[in-house]
């Protein structure tokens, strides 16, 4: 990851949208660094996470409302 060294991702503010329910779902959860926006799945806090520009993240925010709902 691009992370700044020594980020403990356990200790960041994970946020997780609006829309998802009680028993969390499908979800991603996000979080911010210095560096990144770093994100994962809700379901399996301890697997992978990917960290991506803010640049990056604008764009796929940004193309997601053009993306239909399956």
């Amino acid at each position: 990851m691009n992370m700044e060294r020594g980020t403990d991702t356990d200790q960041l503010m994970w946020r997780k949208s609006s829309h998802s329910g009680p028993e969390g779902g499908d979800c991603i959860e996000v979080a911010e660094t210095v560096c990144a926006i770093v994100v994962r799945d809700s379901k399996n806090k301890r697997g992978p996470k990917v960290d991506l520009t803010r640049e990056a993240w604008a764009a796929f925010l940004s193309s997601a409302g053009d993306c239909p709902v399956r």
